[in-house]
């Protein structure tokens, strides 16, 4: 129970100390007076949200402790509001989050509002009030209930419409036939075909650029010859021994250039029949892109997305058969847990109609009745307490 309440700098409160004893603590005032911000105090303590505009008006933060004591266990749980940035939450000193709070509080305090009561008029408390006290076990009939609606999902996506179905299937059809035509060889096809493409299309350009560099590195007055006169002119000079060999280094280097040019030049071949066939490759290509994908890779995502939703649709009486077989299942399995749900509620709400007759003959309502009535749907979702 909460022992001890201390407030600073919230709504109207300035500064409180509240002891409390054992018993019931009633506290009355006027309109105003600071009840409800006592009520709001508590609620933040126990995880409740915590809003700016609750800090008193020239304050920078609002404060709320609490001293709760269960048994042997005793906790501080503190929150503080500021006027700038996130609030704060405590226990016994050490920061927390509101979510440890609100599992703390759930143990020390139970909260009701001036309206709370009304909600137990509506039939949906009512039912979730009497499976409480029951202990339903729901998860079976909510599973079976969840499976219908999955395998009715599954059913409308295979589309029921015999029409619709048979246009999409000429679609995909027509789509994964151009496909695999394509028969795109990977998803960077179309980078490699432009690499081939941009060394057929420039190859008179590439020949003519390499013969130059081999007769400027190889031909009369060339680079190799210039530098084996520099070699003769400084054989044997001692202050150029350094020199001479970094210069013997070059001419080999030189030589070796040379000789790749001349091989690289013979390998590019003129072929207009290969480059007329790259170029229709990458058309198709790219024609491929602007209906499927941005890049290849989207494409081959897309071929093999159509296909199988092509197999999907062609497959479609069996799969049908075969949903409406798991459906029948499914609804079968939500009967059952139905069926048991509303015994469970049947045979629960004649002895919590007699439980709370009998705490309200305590409370000196010796002629009170109370009846608590489930509908006669399977699970007895219609609760009324009369």
């Amino acid at each position: 129970m909460l022992h001890e309440l201390h407030i600073e700098s919230l709504g109207v409160i300035d500064r409180l100390d509240l002891v409390l004893g054992r018993g019931l603590t009633a506290l009355t005032g006027e309109t105003g007076a600071g009840k409800t911000m006592l009520v709001e105090a508590i609620s933040l303590l126990v995880g409740g949200r915590a809003d700016a505009t609750m800090v008193r008006p020239g304050a920078t933060e609002a404060r709320v402790e609490g001293r709760f004591v269960s048994g042997d266990e005793e906790y501080v749980l503190a929150r503080v509001i500021p006027v700038d940035g996130r609030s704060r939450a405590y226990v016994n000193g050490r920061l927390a989050t509101a979510a440890n709070l609100a599992e703390l509080g759930e143990r020390f305090v139970d909260l009701h509002g001036q309206h709370a009561h009304q909600r137990l008029l509506s039939t949906a408390e009512q039912r979730d009030a009497l499976d409480r006290y029951c202990r339903t076990d729901l998860g079976p009939l909510r599973a079976a209930r969840a499976r219908v609606t999955e395998i009715d999902a599954a059913l409308a996506a295979l589309g029921g419409d015999s029409r619709a179905r048979a246009r999409e299937v000429d679609l995909l059809r027509f789509q994964v036939n151009e496909l695999a035509a394509a028969a795109i060889t990977s998803a960077e096809e179309d980078v490699e075909l432009d690499a081939e493409h941009d060394l057929l299309a420039g190859a008179v350009e590439h020949r003519a650029a390499g013969a130059a560099a081999t007769e400027a590195l190889s031909g009369e007055g060339g680079a190799t010859e210039a530098v084996g006169t520099a070699l003769r002119a400084l054989a044997g000079r001692l202050p150029f021994a350094e020199l001479e060999g970094r210069l013997l280094a070059a001419a080999a280097d030189l030589e070796d250039i040379a000789s790749e040019l001349r091989t690289r030049v013979d390998r590019i071949d003129e072929d207009p029949a290969r480059l007329a066939e790259v170029r229709e490759r990458l058309q198709l290509l790219r024609d491929l892109r602007r209906k499927y994908g941005d890049t290849l890779a989207d494409v081959l995502a897309f071929q093999a997305e159509a296909a199988a939703r092509l197999a999907e649709l062609e497959g479609y009486d069996a799969r049908v058969a075969e949903l409406e077989t798991e459906r029948t299942d499914a609804v079968a399995a939500a009967d059952r847990a139905a069926a048991t749900v509303g015994a469970t509620r049947r045979k629960g709400a004649g002895q919590l109609a007699e439980e709370v007759q009998h705490h309200l003959r305590r409370l000196a309502m010796p002629h009170a009745n109370v009846a608590v009535d489930v509908g006669a749907d399977d699970p007895g979702d219609d609760v009324a307490f009369l």
